[in-house]
Formats: structure tokens, sequence, C-alpha cells
């Protein structure tokens, strides 16, 4: 399943956030969001996931989800949202409990195994380091066989190492089982690894300025590679001076 924004312009009260956004999210593929703080990068994606509705233009999905889909737009968010009183296996369940299912155990050990926390499946939260908690948010997205995963700078949280290997554990999920996803971050090393395509918006009201491709395949990106690194730094070019502006303003006028 596609998603599809069309001219979209979103305010709140007198301020636009954003201002004739057009943009195509394909499937198969990870759609990353950068750009300046405050530029509109969480908004859009609330829009994409339908829990506000732009002040003009449209939002469309286009296709059917994928067979087995039971929730076709899921959020995985930088805080976890883990129920503590939970052990690892029930916070996956939940998302299951709702629908007569018949295979819940079967869904759950998978999503456990693809996520690498079979060994886990009892342990509570409290027990659990903050890239252990990302996990179990990633296997919980995961239960529902979402069309596309909304990922709301969902590493930001966690330190640099933790974040490395999550990024590694992301990239061998997707290259096991392609997935959609569009994935907010502010952090350009994150985008560039991840990311199929990489949409920069401009300061508030956020427009696209550009939309890069990312031609390396996500199994063979490695720290140092020149084209990447040279990527990263087109992407800083494009952001530097609207990022210091919008450093200095107010989020809300």
């Amino acid at each position: 399943m596609d998603l599809k924004l069309e001219a979209v312009t979103h305010r709140y009260d007198k301020t636009v956030v954003l201002r004739n956004v057009s943009l195509d999210v394909p499937s198969g593929r990870i759609t990353c969001i950068v750009g300046p703080s405050g530029c509109g990068k969480s908004t859009l994606l609330r829009l994409l996931g339908g829990l506000e509705q732009p002040s003009e233009g449209a939002v469309r999905q286009l296709g059917t989800p994928p067979a087995g889909c039971l929730n076709a737009l899921t959020y995985i968010f930088q805080d976890f949202a883990l129920l503590p009183w939970r052990t690892v296996a029930g916070n996956v369940a939940l998302v299951l409990e709702d629908h007569k299912l018949g295979n819940i155990d079967a869904i759950i050990a998978n999503v456990l195994a693809r996520t690498r926390l079979t060994d886990f499946a009892g342990a509570l939260p409290k027990q659990l380091s903050g890239g252990m908690k990302q996990r179990v948010a990633i296997a919980r997205a995961l239960a529902v066989n979402p069309a596309v995963m909304l990922m709301d700078e969902p590493l930001s949280a966690l330190d640099s190492q933790t974040r490395e290997l999550l990024m590694d554990d992301l990239v061998a999920l997707w290259t096991r089982t392609p997935f959609t996803a569009v994935y907010v971050t502010h952090n350009l090393a994150e985008a560039v690894r991840l990311g199929h395509r990489i949409v920069v918006l401009s300061r508030r009201p956020g427009e696209v300025r550009e939309i890069v491709e990312i031609e390396t395949p996500l199994e063979d990106r490695r720290y140092g590679d020149a084209a990447l690194e040279a990527q990263q730094q087109h992407l800083w070019g494009l952001m530097r001076d609207e990022a210091a502006a919008a450093d200095a303003e107010l989020l809300y006028v």
C-alpha cells in the first residue's frame, strides 16, 4: 500500500506548519523525513497516519494492505510506550488481543525471533535496556503486519552505541522481509543509513526542498563510504542556514 500527499497545507490557529507538500511514499521502501526543528516533520507523520486532517489538500492510501494486516498504519515512538506490568511477550500481545485469532502465540514467537527477543519473552520492561525496549516496540508493531510503519524519531532517546546497533537491526529486518516505513529523524547519519529516499523539508512552514534518492542497497552501506558521506554533507548543506534560523524562532506565534 502506498501513501500520497497532494498539495497538503496544515495550520495550527494562525501558524502555517506545512505548506503545499506533495509526496509519494512507495511501498517496500523506507522514506526518511528530515528538516530544521519545528518544520513540521512530526505533523506530517500524524497527517499520514490519520491522527489529524490537513487544513488543505488530501492524504490518500493507494492499493490494499498486505494479507493478514491487522492495522494498516502503525506508529513507533521514541518513548517505547510499554506497559511496565506486562512482560515482553505480554506487551506484544496487547495489539493482538482485540482480534479473534487462533495463532497469537505463533505470531508473538515469530516477531520476537525476528527482533532477537526470544530469550527475553518473560522479562519486564524495567529489566531491559533502552535498546531492548525499542526492540519490543518494533516487535509489537510488526505483530499486526502493518502496511506502513510510521516511525517518529524512534532512536533519538538512545545512546550512540545503542543507536548504531538498532540501525543494524532495522537493516537486517528490512533485508529479510522488506517493509514500508516513514521515518522521521533529525539525525542525518540515520537518514543516510536507513533511507531509500530522503525528503528534506524547509524551515516552517515546511515545504519539500528536495528529495534525495540513495541508490546503495541498505545492506551494503558502510561507515566511511565516500559517496554516503557526500550525501550526508549535501543534506546538511541544504539545511544548515535554515536550521540556524529555525533554532532562534518561537515554535508558535
